[in-house]
């Protein structure tokens, strides 16, 4: 601050040589500043014009992955990348900003003090402060108020970034900025106020300027960001519902938070993203109520989640709603014995190990009986202590992933599937005899069967006495109704439904064959119905780009060719006679899968079981260890 005070007192002493007035050598100093900064405007321009020439991308990435938080950031950072952005440039000249005031009400009150200038302006003395002096002096901080809000509003409507900020925004922008302006010219030197007007004005011709010299129009498409919005909006990705302080939601969420930290000694902790995902914990837990007194603290992230009506009547389960930035905290703050998780990545991104204790026992309990080595991003369950395994070829690539990267060994429980298990259950219940039914279950990923060769499976399969019971993506009936609604239109009649109501599994359990590409539904409809699948060998969806450097072959890959058969996109002209021949082999692939689902999926029909007594006996092991810590 020595250095800038000795160069802003030499600027403003030059620039009252030259026009003999202090009032005016301050504009002209003013003046100076913004030449002097103008390559950071120029570059704070370009980079503006960047960060919204790249949103229709940005945009785009979101409704593709709309929901995945932790692909949309990765994707995000790639095109970051790409275009050579960065974030931090917007708030370059905020902060020069500061700096230039502060050196500014410092040169003049320095000013003040030893004398040596003649401080009057248009007959106003620039030293007196509007707080002391009062009268007309309040004009001070009107003015400066006033052309803040000046400022604001062309920012609002030329600046390229600032622009096309939500309507709340720029309000807040324009709130904070005439209430600091207002704060300011109340308490310091009328001086300052003027640099400060002055400051905010040819900050206007400024912007005019630049926009005229590096017209935005030139490098944005317009068109594609205001289309990418309105379909994010439609999906509810752009004006994403926020909780304000005083919710009804936020409420909620505080009292949930504080709840949960007033409670101690607690042993067992599941979280849930929402309300989808119990399902994976589902044989647990319902284990754990039915043969044990441990409470389970169950949080979710999801307001709705059907967990709090099962706590009503469950007094074991005690749920918490905390939304995702306070999970944040509240993971680094956990005190638990065991947290059991569904989601990947802890400590990679935003969810950390808790910083209190550092004894806490992490589970993973994964989603699909997918390959965790393939369909994983890198390292994403590196910081577990302990996996639950769907079938041995997670397992075996869970302990060559760590032979390769020389990763301390985890606790590895050989586990099964939950899910699977519930479907199989279901499937008993429900099976309805030998019917022709043909389910076809696209992915949700890039090139996927909608997007590759849907309509000539169905033009290859009208007509030929099957049920053909389409089933697409969630994702896809979310962000393309009007493909669902043509595709309706064109192939609906009473042999082809495309349904895009998925409250059931029904029509999962009646099929007699499926048709998919990578999507991880084909395990659980074989080694629920042990009836094969045909896969359509769209590209393939790598999430961890290292796969290879584990030796192991995905399970993903090899697996197809034993639940049934392959074909290309192009071949799906001739899907009938692959049918045909597969639904006349289907006692030999019922054997088949049948052995492949005994030899691949631990613990079939009782994997809750062996979860639970799992956590069962690691829960009596800790509180053993802290009795006999305790002893001592």
């Amino acid at each position: 601050m020595n250095i800038i005070y000795t160069t802003f007192n030499w600027i403003l002493g030059l620039c009252h040589n030259l026009c003999k007035n202090y009032g005016l050598a301050i504009i002209l100093f003013t003046f100076f500043t913004k030449i002097i900064l103008l390559p950071v405007s120029i570059w704070v321009q370009k980079n503006s014009i960047k960060m919204v020439k790249m949103q229709p991308a940005i945009n785009q990435v979101k409704i593709t992955y709309f929901g995945d938080k932790d692909t949309i950031a990765e994707e995000e950072h790639k095109i970051y990348k790409k275009y050579g952005y960065n974030p931090f440039a917007t708030i370059i000249p905020s902060i020069l900003q500061i700096l230039i005031l502060i050196g500014v009400i410092t040169v003049i009150r320095g000013n003040i003090n030893d004398g040596s200038y003649d401080l009057y302006f248009c007959g106003i003395d620039l030293a007196l402060v509007p707080s002391v002096s009062k009268g007309l002096l309040i004009l001070s901080p009107l003015m400066a108020g006033a052309s803040a809000f000046l400022l604001c509003v062309v920012q609002n409507a030329a600046n390229v970034l600032q622009s096309e900020q939500s309507r709340g925004m720029k309000w807040g922008t324009m709130a904070f900025s005439v209430g600091l302006s207002l704060y300011l010219g109340w308490f310091v030197p009328v001086g300052v106020a003027v640099y400060w007007i002055c400051s905010n004005l040819f900050s206007i011709l400024q912007l005019y300027i630049l926009n005229l010299l590096i017209n935005p129009r030139k490098y944005i498409d317009y068109e594609e960001l205001e289309r990418t919005k309105k379909e994010l909006n439609e999906m509810g990705g752009v004006e994403n519902r926020k909780k304000s302080f005083w919710s009804d939601e936020a409420k909620r969420e505080n009292a949930d938070y504080k709840r949960f930290f007033s409670i101690g000694n607690k042993h067992l902790v599941f979280y849930s993203e929402s309300s989808g995902f119990y399902k994976y914990f589902r044989g647990v837990i319902e284990y754990l109520l039915d043969n044990t007194n441990i409470v389970i603290h169950y949080i979710t992230s999801d307001p709705k989640d059907a967990i709090f009506g099962m706590a009503e009547v469950q007094p074991q389960i005690k749920p918490y709603y905390i939304g995702e930035k306070k999970l944040i905290t509240l993971m680094m703050k956990m005190d638990a014995d065991i947290v059991v998780m569904t989601m990947p990545d802890l400590e990679n991104y935003h969810i950390k190990r808790s910083y209190v204790r550092k004894d806490i026992q992490y589970i993973f309990i994964p989603h699909s009986m997918c390959s965790l080595n393939l369909t994983m991003r890198t390292a994403s369950i590196d910081h577990f202590d302990t996996i639950f395994c769907t079938g041995k070829h997670q397992r075996e690539e869970t302990e060559k992933t760590e032979i390769a990267y020389h990763l301390p060994k985890k606790t590895l429980v050989d586990w099964g599937y939950c899910l699977l298990d519930q479907m199989r259950a279901d499937y008993v219940e429900n099976a309805v005899g030998d019917r022709k039914t043909i389910l076809i279950a696209p992915s949700w990923q890039k090139d996927n069967i909608v997007d590759t060769c849907l309509d000539e499976l169905l033009e290859a399969l009208e007509g030929k006495g099957y049920k053909i019971i389409v089933r697409p993506h969630p994702q896809h009936v979310r962000q393309q109704p009007q493909r669902m609604e043509q595709l309706k239109a064109k192939f609906s009649s009473e042999n082809i439904e495309i349904q895009t109501d998925f409250s059931s599994n029904d029509t999962v359990f009646q099929a007699d064959m499926m048709i998919t590409d990578w999507s991880g539904i084909a395990y659980e409809y074989s080694f629920t119905t042990y009836k094969p699948v045909l896969f359509i060998d769209t590209p393939l969806k790598i999430m961890n780009s290292e796969y290879q450097r584990i030796d192991t072959e995905p399970f993903n890959i090899w697996m197809r060719e034993i639940l049934g058969k392959v074909i290309k996109p192009s071949e799906a002209g001739g899907v009938y006679g692959v049918i045909t021949e597969m639904l006349g082999e289907a006692d030999k692939y019922h054997d088949i899968i049948k052995s492949y689902a005994n030899e691949y999926v631990y613990n079939l029909d009782h994997s809750g079981e062996v979860g639970a007594k799992y956590i069962i006996s690691e829960l009596k092991r800790i509180i053993e260890n802290k009795k006999v810590g305790k002893g001592r």
